[in-house]
C-alpha cells in the first residue's frame, strides 16, 4: 500500500511558498503606492500655496484638470511629483518612434533582451532631458505668474527644476520596481492610483452639488447610468478578440511523426490600450499649459495677452477645436502605436519558419498582407471605440453641470484597462507557481509508488 503522507508536507510547503510570494508582491505594490501618495503632498520649496490654490481653482475645468487627475492632485498642490510620469511616457513613445526610422535602434529591437536593456537605458536618458525641460518651463511660468514666494535663478528656478525632475525620475524608478517586484505595470498602476484617489472627493463634490441645488438629481442619475454603461462597454470590448486560425503541418523528428496541430493567433480589438488618449492629452497639454501660465503674468489688454487667452480658450475642454484635435490624435496614435508594437511581416516569417500556415493563404508575403489587412480593420474599429469612450463623456465633463474629471471617458478607460491587466497578471503569477508544485507533487507521488512497490 502506497504511503502518501510524506507528500502532504511538501504540497503544503509549495502552497505556502506560492501564497507567500504573491502576498509579498501585493504588499510591495501597496507600499509603493503609499509612498507615491505621500509624495504628492510634499510641496516644492518656494511656492505660494494660497496663490497656487486660487489659480488651480480657476483652472479646475480646463485641460489642466485631467492632468491633475492623472497625478492624483500632485499638480494642483505643486508637489515634488507635479510633473508625474508624463515625461517618461513621452520619452518611451519618442524612442519607439525613432526605432522605426533609425537603423541603429532597429538593430536593438532584434537583439532580444540585451537590446531591450539598451532601449530602456536610452528611454531613461530621454526622460531626464524631457523632465528637465518641462520642469524648467513650469518653474519659469510659475515665477512669471506670481505663484512663488521667492524669485530668481538660485532661490527658485534651479531648486524647483531639480526637485520636480528628481520627482519624475523617482516615479520612473518606482514604476520599474513595481513592474519587477510587484503585480501589474508600474507606470499604469501609478496613474490608476492617482485617478482612484480622486474618486471619493469627486463623489463628495457631486453629492454636495446636488444637495445645494447646483446639479440636477436627474442628471446625476443619468451620469451614473452612463458611467456604468461605459464601464461595461469597455470591459466587453477589451475582452473581445479576433482569432485567426493557424494550422501546423505534420513534422518528423527523428523516427517519430508528429501530427499537425490547430491553434489561432489572438488579436485584441484595442491593441494600443490607453497609450493614444494619454499621449494625445500630453500633446494638447503643452501649448494649453504654456499659454495658461504665461497669460497669467501678461497684461490681458496686450496683443500677446489676447493671443495667449485665445489659445487657452480654444484648447479648453469641451471646445470644438480641442475635441477635433483630441479625436484626431487618438485616431492617429492608435494606428501608429499598433504598427509600432506589432510587425505583421515578422509574424508571417515566424509562422513560415515554424511550419505553420493560415488556411487558404500562402505562407510568406501573402500571410503578412492578410494579417496586416485584418490588423488595420481591427485598429480602425478599436480607434473609433477609444474615441467614443474618451470624447462622449468629456462632453458631460465640460457641460454646465460641472461633472468631475474622474467621471470622464479617459479616466474610465484607464481604470478598466489597468484593472483588467492587473487581474490577468495576478492570475499569471498564481499559475506560474502552480506548475512547479504540480511537477514536484507528481515526482513525489511517483517516488512514493516506487518505494511502496519495492517494499
Amino acid at each position: 500500500m502506497a504511503n502518501t503522507s510524506n507528500t502532504n508536507p511538501a504540497a503544503a510547503l509549495a502552497e505556502a511558498g506560492r501564497l507567500g510570494d504573491i502576498r509579498s508582491r501585493l504588499l510591495f505594490l501597496l507600499g509603493a503606492l503609499v509612498v507615491y501618495r505621500v509624495g504628492t503632498f510634499i510641496p516644492v520649496p518656494g511656492i505660494n500655496p494660497a496663490a497656487v490654490a486660487r489659480y488651480f481653482t480657476d483652472q479646475s475645468n480646463t485641460i489642466l484638470g485631467i492632468v491633475n487627475t492623472f497625478s492624483g492632485g500632485a499638480l494642483s498642490r505643486l508637489s515634488i511629483f507635479a510633473m508625474g510620469v508624463m515625461p517618461y511616457i513621452s520619452a518611451s513613445i519618442i524612442i519607439q518612434m525613432l526605432g522605426m526610422v533609425v537603423p541603429s535602434l532597429q538593430e536593438l529591437r532584434k537583439e532580444g533582451e540585451a537590446g531591450k536593456r539598451k532601449t530602456t537605458q536610452l528611454t531613461r536618458y530621454a526622460t531626464v532631458g524631457l523632465a528637465l525641460f518641462q520642469s524648467f518651463g513650469a518653474a519659469v511660468a510659475l515665477q512669471n505668474g506670481g505663484l512663488t514666494s521667492v524669485t530668481g535663478l538660485l532661490p527658485w528656478l534651479l531648486p524647483a527644476t531639480v526637485t520636480m525632475t528628481t520627482g519624475t525620475l523617482f516615479l520612473m524608478w518606482l514604476g520599474e520596481q513595481i513592474t519587477e517586484r510587484g503585480v501589474g505595470n508600474g507606470i499604469s498602476m501609478l496613474i490608476l492610483s492617482g485617478i482612484v484617489a480622486g474618486l471619493p472627493g469627486a463623489l463628495g463634490r457631486t453629492l454636495g452639488a446636488v444637495s445645494t441645488g447646483e446639479m440636477n438629481p436627474l442628471f446625476v442619475i443619468l451620469l451614473i447610468a452612463i458611467v456604468l454603461g461605459v464601464t461595461y462597454f469597455c470591459v466587453f470590448v477589451e475582452s473581445a478578440q479576433r482569432r485567426i486560425a493557424v494550422h501546423y503541418a505534420k513534422r518528423q523528428v527523428g523516427r517519430r511523426m508528429f501530427a499537425g496541430q490547430n491553434t489561432h493567433l489572438p488579436f485584441k480589438l484595442n491593441m494600443s490600450g490607453v497609450i493614444p488618449p494619454i499621449f494625445a492629452s500630453s500633446l494638447l497639454l503643452f501649448p494649453a499649459t504654456m499659454a495658461s501660465f504665461f497669460a497669467t503674468g501678461t497684461s490681458a489688454t496686450s496683443k500677446v495677452g489676447l493671443v495667449l487667452q485665445s489659445i487657452q480658450a480654444s484648447l479648453s475642454y469641451g471646445q470644438p477645436l480641442h475635441l477635433v484635435l483630441y479625436g484626431a490624435l487618438i485616431l492617429g496614435f492608435a494606428f501608429f502605436y499598433t504598427a509600432l508594437v506589432f510587425n505583421a511581416r515578422e509574424t508571417a516569417d515566424n509562422l513560415k519558419k515554424s511550419g505553420a500556415f493560415i488556411p487558404g493563404i500562402r505562407p510568406g508575403q501573402q500571410t503578412g498582407d492578410y494579417i496586416d489587412k485584418v490588423l488595420t480593420r481591427l485598429t480602425l474599429w478599436g480607434a473609433l471605440y477609444v474615441m467614443a469612450v474618451c470624447l462622449l463623456p468629456e462632453l458631460l465633463v465640460s457641460s454646465s453641470q460641472g461633472v468631475p474629471f474622474q467621471f470622464g471617458g479617459t479616466s474610465l478607460l484607464i481604470v478598466v484597462v489597468v484593472v483588467m491587466d492587473f487581474i490577468a497578471q495576478l492570475q499569471a503569477h498564481m499559475m506560474s507557481h502552480q506548475y512547479p508544485s504540480l511537477m514536484k507533487k507528481g515526482n513525489l507521488l511517483g517516488a512514493g509508488r516506487g518505494a511502496s512497490s519495492s517494499s
